[in-house]
């Protein structure tokens, strides 16, 4: 049974895919639904220190307008969302989060890069995968040609599950 589930949220394009999944199934099990949007530190951090205040700023407030498309989204299926805005590594924190509260569910969008991209880019759903206590929903975003939904299938909580 899933009574918990996390929808890790940047407010990109590729996410939007995995937040109606997560709502669907939140709708489907009258399940919790936390959105967590985590302010990149290492983004923060690398920024100039005259501006990093005001980089930290705006990457709340982006984050706060992607919980809002979140709970706004929700409210249509009659589900209430949790909002929760953290500061750190995005796949250390939502891992973290995911164990705090005792998710039965953590879900999150992929870019579905492939080829030799896959490997120069870090991704922040593959490195959830690899660290989350629980299982891991990726769901992928799709090229105008991919046409018909796709959902990836669930993984485990641990690396060798992948």
């Amino acid at each position: 049974m899933i009574d918990t589930i996390v929808v890790a949220t940047d407010g990109s394009a590729s996410v939007q895919r995995a937040v109606a999944a997560s709502l669907d199934l939140a709708a489907r099990f009258e399940a919790a639904v936390h959105a967590l949007y985590v302010v990149d530190s290492g983004e923060v951090d690398s920024s100039p220190a005259a501006v990093r205040d005001q980089m930290r700023n705006a990457l709340q407030e982006h984050g706060g307008a992607a919980i809002v498309d979140v709970q706004r989204r929700a409210a249509e299926l009659a589900c209430d969302v949790t909002a929760v805005v953290r500061e750190g590594r995005p796949a250390d924190e939502i891992s973290e989060y995911a164990r705090e509260i005792d998710a039965d569910l953590v879900t999150v969008g992929t870019r579905g890069r492939h080829g030799e991209n896959r490997f120069l880019v870090g991704s922040v759903a593959e490195r959830v995968v690899r660290s989350c206590p629980v299982p891991v929903l990726t769901v992928r975003q799709l090229d105008d040609a991919d046409g018909a939904t796709a959902v990836e299938q669930p993984a485990g909580g641990d690396a060798d599950a992948t």
